[in-house]
Formats: C-alpha cells, sequence, structure tokens
C-alpha cells in the first residue's frame, strides 16, 4: 500500500523549475532514499510534500493509517504533521536551552485536545491528557536510550545524541509517515553507522514508513528499500540499492562526485 504518493509535482520559482514533475511512491514500512547533488531539488520536493510550498502543478497524496486517501497539496505544514507525517531538517531544530524531556513533551502536545483555557485552569480533561503525555514521552525516552538524559540541556549533548533527540521528536507526535532530511549531515563514520542501526530499530519498533534525503551514500546503500535520484530538478534513476550503484548515468552525475563537493 502506498503511504506517499508524489503525482507529477513541480515547482518553478519564476523562470526556475527546481522540481519537474517529480513522482513517487513510497509503501508501507518502507525506507526510501532521495539522491543527487547539491541543489538537484530535493529539499524543495520535501517541501512540498510537508506544505511548506505549494506545488505549482501536480499533487501529493497520503494514505492514513485507517487507509484514506488524502490529498494534502498545498495544505499547512500543521495540518499535515496532525494526519501523521512528520519531519526532520538538515540543520538541527531543537529547543537548545530546554531539556531532553522538554524538547520531546513540546512536540507531544501536538496532539492534545484540552484548550487553552482548559490548560490554565488545569481542569480534570487536560490533566488526564498531560499525564497520559507524561507517561507517552516517559516510555518513548526510554525506548531509545534517552531518558538518562532527560534532564540534560538540548545543547549539552554530542551532536549525534542531538541528531538522535531531533528524530525521537519527530516521534512524539506519533507519525505514519517520517521524512528525514539529511539526518547523518556531520556525523562522524562512528555516529553514522549508529544513526543507521537507529533508523532500522524505529522503522521496526513504531512501525513506521520512512522517505529521506541523504548525501552519505553508506548510509543509503545499507538502509534503502528502494532509491530515487534527481538531477537538476528532473528524475534520472530509481530502483534498489545494487541497480543504482550500476548506473551509468547516476554514476555520471552523483557517485563519482567527491562525496563532500
Amino acid at each position: 500500500m502506498n503511504v506517499l504518493k508524489t503525482n507529477s509535482i513541480t515547482m518553478q520559482f519564476g523562470g526556475v523549475i527546481a522540481v519537474n514533475e517529480l513522482a513517487i511512491d513510497v509503501n508501507e514500512h518502507e525506507i526510501v532514499a532521495l539522491i543527487g547533488p547539491n541543489g538537484a531539488g530535493k529539499t524543495t520536493a520535501f517541501n512540498m510534500i510537508t506544505g511548506v510550498y505549494k506545488p505549482t502543478s501536480g499533487t501529493v497524496q497520503y494514505t492514513d493509517v485507517q487507509g484514506n486517501q488524502i490529498d494534502i497539496t498545498g495544505k499547512k505544514p500543521s495540518d499535515i504533521a496532525k494526519l501523521g507525517i512528520a519531519r526532520t531538517f538538515q540543520n538541527i531544530r531543537l529547543f537548545k536551552e530546554l531539556s531532553v524531556y522538554e524538547n520531546v513533551m513540546i512536540a507531544k502536545h501536538l496532539h492534545l485536545k484540552a484548550n487553552f483555557l482548559a490548560a490554565t485552569l488545569h481542569l480534570p480533561g487536560y490533566n488526564k491528557e498531560q499525564a497520559e503525555a507524561e507517561a507517552s514521552v516517559e516510555k518513548l525516552l526510554k525506548s531509545v536510550n534517552l531518558w538518562e538524559l532527560r534532564n540534560e540541556k538540548a545543547s549539552a549533548l554530542p551532536y549525534g545524541q542531538q541528531r538522535h533527540l531531533e528524530i525521537v521528536r519527530a516521534l512524539a507526535t506519533e507519525p505514519r509517515l517520517l521524512l528525514l532530511d539529511e539526518p547523518a549531515a556531520g556525523m562522524n563514520p562512528k555516529e553514522t553507522e549508529e544513526l543507521t542501526a537507529f533508523i532500522r530499530q524505529i522503522r521496526d519498533q513504531y512501525n513506521l514508513t520512512i522517505f529521506l534525503i541523504e548525501h552519505h551514500m553508506d548510509l543509503v546503500m545499507e538502509i534503502s528499500d528502494r532509491i530515487y535520484v534527481l538531477d537538476f530538478g528532473m528524475t534520472i534513476a530509481q530502483g534498489d540499492p545494487q541497480s543504482i550503484q550500476n548506473n551509468q548515468r547516476v554514476i555520471t552525475a552523483y557517485l563519482g562526485e567527491d562525496e563532500d563537493a
């Protein structure tokens, strides 16, 4: 079953076409990667899917946990998040001065139904929801081995753990589909290896479908079920990791260049 499907989405800025007729399918429980050189249009594609941009043309379709197919084209990012789609960003966007626990609790509040008045007056409905949220955050942090660090400031964590925390904060919104924008950016080989195992762990543990952008080819080839390759906004290849590694057009456009270029 498709969880995410883009139907020839195009994004044009003035006379520049950043993404041209992108057609992708991400199936339930898959890990699918979108790769390509810098400026290929990868983050623009993410931004169209998550509501930051409305495509110039084409549509984005999401299938929720009940099997309902929903056109999310141009919906607000907050509305898309509430449907069960979460994302992280290339640049870590944690609340650096808040604790690990507080960072995750903020995300958990996305699903609280109590209104501002109920929260201010600590009415019984709010108190019950808050207690459930606190128990859920505790369970989540324990499951990813961050509970012992719950009172640490986010800024005090090593870089790799900050990346993990950002992903955990996205998990707190209880997503069905998780979009990861260059999760291994800035990581050393050991951190990247740990991240690879972590992504697999959360996919299986939380029954997630994952769509990611990544420059780190070891991670992409190790973890992906399928890969799409963009170059100058055009899809030039798609397939399993082995077919992508052996695709001469991909090698010419991307894999043959210096990874840090």
